[in-house]
């Protein structure tokens, strides 16, 4: 787990912490899971039972841009979690968000074009500009500004080396950093005055703890708005996601997508438009999470993690690791051999500060961070 970058180009560490976990699972150990942004819980029933009934008809391709039952039910999602008017022809569901990223950079940008994102932020912003050929800027967030970005950090950043698009994400992954109406103002304000096309990763909406999620659908069209099933639906593994496009993308978007990937699984279109009903469901795992981020957050402090107060959003904290190493994965990979707790290494999110970082992730279940905080205690003392 301690490959050297080739090109630029990294593994995911928390999907190689995963695989290693496995394999002690393998040899009868036990191991508490904290290394995936993965929900706990399933799909809810009704998501279950819908695929069920439809899965002896939807075996073929769908419409490139998606499902009309499935884009009409995130046009009423719009109007009733935003109070924003969304055509569904500007609507596309994708493999994931994922997918959204790759479709999102090849239909903006031309090859090359250089593409801001925070630091700490999700590995595969980076590693997939750098495996597609594009420029990227890193822009610092800091733990003394609760790891929020700011359109004053964005204009420092792009006056020192301009770049054409900016990738951001609120609630943020690792971090859980969610930046208010006011703040997410700024920062499409700063864009718009510095000809930058924002892209917005919204994949954790739904899942702040202080407010309402705000999209940036409600502050601006011009954007490019990317969203998942897996997170606040609890559907990781069922690969579907949707992008909203403003006008002069759609139809270069809607190509690309026939000609990459055709169309988004069928059965999981079936299963996600039947989840946009599902908020009951979704608020009950939320309400767990809350639990789960206050119980983790604490444990941490008291072992001596130095971390803050809990995140504002998604299901994440971030703990410096200060006190204990320097090299969070050696960290993270000791943790696992010899205590049976998987976590995530810093350096995943941060190439040049994440080796005093570990990211825990508080989306499973309650006992197993009980277990977990224990285990860590034998082993840190």
């Amino acid at each position: 787990m301690t490959d050297q970058p080739a090109d630029g180009l990294m593994p995911f560490h928390a999907m190689e912490i995963l695989k290693r976990a496995k394999a002690i699972e393998a040899t009868g150990r036990t191991v508490c899971h904290l290394e995936v942004g993965e929900p706990g819980s399933p799909p809810a029933p009704r998501v279950i039972e819908a695929v069920r009934q439809a899965l002896p008809q939807a075996q073929g391709y769908t419409n490139a841009k998606g499902m009309a039952e499935l884009r009409d039910g995130l046009t009423a999602y719009y109007a009733s979690q935003h109070n924003v008017a969304v055509d569904p022809d500007s609507i596309l569901c994708t493999m994931g968000s994922s997918a959204g990223f790759i479709i999102a950079f090849h239909t903006a940008f031309r090859p090359g074009a250089k593409i801001a994102i925070t630091r700490p932020g999700y590995p595969a912003y980076v590693n997939t500009l750098l495996g597609l050929g594009f420029g990227m800027v890193e822009i610092p967030v800091e733990a003394a500004n609760g790891w929020h970005l700011t359109g004053a950090d964005i204009a420092a950043a792009h006056a020192a080396e301009p770049f054409d698009g900016l990738l951001f994400a609120s609630p943020a992954n690792p971090t859980g950093a969610s930046v208010d109406r006011a703040g997410l103002t700024n920062i499409v304000a700063t864009c718009q005055r510095l000809g930058v096309r924002l892209i917005s990763d919204e994949i954790y909406h739904g899942l702040d703890y202080r407010g309402p999620s705000v999209s940036a659908l409600e502050l601006t069209r011009d954007a490019i708005v990317i969203n998942s099933f897996s997170k606040y639906y609890c559907m990781t593994g069922w690969r579907i996601g949707w992008m909203v496009l403003p006008d002069d993308l759609v139809r270069r978007a809607e190509i690309l997508q026939q000609n990459l990937f055709i169309s988004a699984p069928t059965l999981s279109q079936v299963a996600a438009t039947v989840a946009l009903g599902e908020r009951d469901y979704a608020e009950e795992q939320k309400a767990l999470y809350a639990i789960n981020r206050g119980l983790l957050n604490d444990g941490l402090r008291g072992l001596g993690f130095d971390i803050g107060n809990p995140s504002d959003g998604a299901f994440y904290a971030y703990a410096g690791i200060s006190r204990f190493s320097n090299d969070s994965m050696r960290f993270c990979e000791t943790l696992l051999e010899e205590a049976g707790v998987a976590a995530t290494p810093g350096t995943d999110f941060d190439r040049t500060n994440g080796g005093l970082y570990v990211r825990f992730s508080y989306a499973g279940r309650r006992d197993t961070i009980e277990r977990a905080l224990e285990r860590m205690a034998g082993f840190l003392r």
